[in-house]
């Protein structure tokens, strides 16, 4: 099963059709559960609620075999901790969905490190749906140190000014 989550602040029209266009292509075989926020547009080849409780969420989310999402950290978080092989569509600035590219830049970043997938346009939600089948995350280390010496050094020139 695949949950695709938009998160819970914008609709992902953008991302729900593309899906749904995926869905209901041939071949397509997969069960998707979605939560797809106050969506103007209404899939037509899986469930989809705007929004479910956070008991229902985690069901979902931890009975899926992948993940599908925007590019935010909450999701990404979640699904590295969980292991689950994880898609990202990045919401941008250009269509409306967020104020900056930031999105973009996470998904990016992550990407390059082998934490998931992304489909940086429509066109490349399908071809990516089928590579997440086989996909595994790269395992996500701590680097508390590195993050310790990066916030030391900061407060150390804040407290040279």
């Amino acid at each position: 099963m695949i949950f695709l989550t938009v998160g819970t602040q914008f609709p992902f029209d953008r991302l729900v059709k593309a899906v749904d266009e995926a869905a209901g292509a041939n071949g397509f075989n997969e069960q998707i559960v979605a939560q797809i926020g106050d969506s103007s547009y209404c899939p037509e080849n899986f469930e989809a609620a705007p929004s479910v409780e956070k008991a229902v969420f985690d069901q979902h989310f931890n009975k899926a075999d992948s993940i599908v999402s925007h590019a935010g950290m909450g999701t990404i978080t979640m699904a590295l901790d969980h292991r689950k092989p994880l898609l990202v569509m990045p919401r941008l600035k250009k269509y409306g969905e967020v104020v900056n590219n930031h999105q973009l830049a996470i998904a990016k970043k992550f990407e390059q490190l082998g934490y998931l997938l992304v489909a940086y346009s429509a066109e490349d939600v399908p071809g990516k749906m089928k590579q997440l089948k086989c996909f595994m995350p790269q395992e996500r280390k701590p680097c508390a140190d590195i993050v310790a010496a990066r916030i030391s050094t900061f407060l150390n020139e804040l407290s040279k000014t």
